[in-house]
């Protein structure tokens, strides 16, 4: 192939935006010219390229806008320093069959024993999957509901967290709800409800939501539509924070 013909060539590779093509079509002409390929062989492999990267970007563009405070996957958390979750049953959830029946994830259990961890994994899967996902935590979310009811933006707000198909709510419990607070989540939960799946993580279980939202009607309600489609995980174990140190202490 002339000089000529290869700037060309890429100078339309580039205007089209085809940067898969542009970064390989040379290693892909090659391979094609030793192997003897097809016409349809050879565009299948560039059209392969391109694809993959734009799967790639779009799955980027979609991990970067879901927040996520950091990166975990499945393959990461360490089962074994926690027996009391049902191992198989967490990865069955990488399927994300979850999201496509609108059900709910519920992680309990005191701090640091993995709830966030197993929730940004999940929500990765989703992301690459091409689902729409926010990660927040409970507390941000009151704060961003609360300011969106008194500057009357509300509705939209509720509607742009309603059309996600995956919204991961952290650590609910850690900061007390108002009583205000504990309605605008109730009005988010039941827009919600059979429409999207949460993930929910809090360090209460079920019959202290009463506390953490000084109101048990509330509790028990916004309790009812989170648990009528979920599957609930209780993990009882030492906090991985402590790991390390647990493991020195022993060492000496």
């Amino acid at each position: 192939m002339s000089n000529k013909l290869t700037a060309y060539l890429e100078s339309q590779m580039q205007a089209l935006k085809l940067k898969g093509m542009l970064a390989h079509y040379q290693e892909i002409t090659e391979k094609a010219s030793q192997n003897n390929l097809s016409y349809t062989e050879y565009l299948s492999l560039l059209f392969e390229e391109e694809l993959k990267r734009k799967n790639e970007g779009t799955v980027k563009t979609k991990i970067n806008k879901a927040r996520f405070p950091f990166i975990k996957t499945l393959e990461e958390f360490d089962f074994s320093f926690q027996p009391s979750i049902r191992e198989k049953e967490i990865i069955a959830l990488s399927s994300l069959d979850f999201v496509e029946k609108k059900e709910n994830i519920i992680f309990l259990g005191p701090p640091g024993v993995g709830k966030t961890h197993l929730s940004v994994a999940l929500g990765i899967k989703a992301c690459m999957a091409k689902y729409r996902v926010v990660f927040i935590t409970a507390q941000k979310l009151l704060e961003e509901l609360l300011l969106s009811a008194k500057d009357g933006s509300l509705l939209d707000k509720l509607l742009g967290y309603s059309r996600l198909n995956l919204l991961i709510i952290d650590e609910l419990g850690y900061m007390p709800v108002t009583k205000e607070q504990a309605n605008l989540l109730f009005r988010l939960v039941s827009m919600r409800y059979e429409k999207g799946s949460i993930i929910l993580t809090s360090n209460y279980n079920f019959n202290e939501w009463g506390e953490i939202f000084s109101d048990q009607v509330v509790a028990a309600a916004i309790i009812d539509r989170l648990v009528h489609h979920a599957r609930i995980f209780y993990i009882n174990g030492t906090s991985y924070r402590l790991k390390g140190k647990l493991k020195a202490a022993n060492d000496r």
